[in-house]
């Protein structure tokens, strides 16, 4: 559920660190901001690996009577 986020967090810092987007504001360190993002990005995505790890996700459940 975030790896969607983590890929958002992460192409967002990649933009900043590439300066492909200057931002002109005296209090914003552009490169600083954009390794943070990154930074998010990366461990969003490891954290919802490592939560949820795919071969985990599909679990069979029995719904019928009792035996």
């Amino acid at each position: 559920m975030y790896i969607g986020l983590g890929i958002v967090l992460l192409v967002l810092g990649l933009v900043f660190v590439l300066d492909v987007i200057q931002v002109d504001l005296s209090f914003i360190n552009d490169n600083a901001l954009g390794w943070i993002l990154v930074l998010a990005g990366v461990l969003a995505i490891v954290l919802s690996l490592v939560v949820a790890p795919p071969w985990r996700r599909s679990e069979t459940y029995y719904d019928g009577p009792a035996r």
